[in-house]
């Protein structure tokens, strides 16, 4: 009769093993649904990176003509910037 007994705990121990394991599932399902895009938020970080950047060879550039390159590239790339954060 213990065996029996022993048999009924250890299968409501996984039962209660395995409605945990599907909880975490599920908790972890909703994380994901909330959180960005990986790609859009790698993509948003190499737009800033970018920005940075081209801001630094603005600041350090004399020619005009490459002072106008960065300030359109820079433009572009808020204009993206914006697009992918909203």
């Amino acid at each position: 009769m213990g065996d029996a007994g022993e048999g009924l705990v250890d299968a409501e121990s996984r039962l209660a093993e395995r409605m945990e394991e599907r909880e975490q599932e599920k908790r972890k399902a909703k994380q994901a649904g909330k959180g960005a895009d990986p790609e859009r938020a790698r993509q948003l970080e190499s737009f800033r990176l970018a920005r940075t950047e081209m801001q630094s060879q603005l600041e350090l550039t004399t020619h005009d003509a490459r002072k106008e390159q960065l300030k359109q590239a820079i433009a572009e790339l808020d204009r993206r910037i914006t697009e992918l954060a909203g």
